[in-house]
């Protein structure tokens, strides 16, 4: 296939087209209309993660859990609304790395599987980091509402 060796598709046998065409009136960056067919394509990426990624939704559900508890604790909830979105980012991107190595290594190759792994390293670090955030932000409030209730 023409191109291959650059990593660009090209050519008849390609079911993708080269470039896709923005619809008329929307060549500005800042047109609004280009800018709702970009958060549609981005609002499909997030769908897909939550429809096929079990790990996705488990992360969606303790981000709401820990932000419930901060409204319950009145605690800021900054460094946790951080760490929710880094986790769900790396999640995103994770699926993203998958699909991507998926796609160009059907077959399983060593090089396949560093990339799939470092992709989920990296969702790992920053779950772990999230936690430790976690305990720093909400011991302080859980020890004084228990000590609090100490007879």
């Amino acid at each position: 296939m023409a191109g291959l060796s650059r990593g660009l598709a090209s050519g008849p046998e390609c079911p993708v087209p080269r470039a896709v065409k923005p619809p008329a009136g929307s060549t500005s960056a800042l047109s609004v209309r280009r800018w709702w067919r970009s958060a549609g394509f981005a609002w499909a990426g997030v769908r897909y993660a939550w429809q096929t990624q079990a790990n996705f939704r488990v992360e969606v559900g303790l981000g709401l859990l820990a932000c419930s508890l901060c409204w319950a604790l009145r605690v800021s909830p900054a460094p946790v609304l951080l760490c929710c979105a880094l986790v769900l980012s790396l999640e995103l991107l994770n699926t993203a790395a998958e699909a991507l190595t998926d796609l160009v290594s059907p077959e399983w190759h060593p090089q396949a599987k560093i990339a799939k792994d470092a992709a989920a390293g990296a969702v790992l670090i920053a779950s772990f980091v999230s936690v430790l955030v976690g305990v720093a932000v909400f011991t302080p409030p859980l020890l004084a509402l228990a000590l609090s209730a100490r007879p």
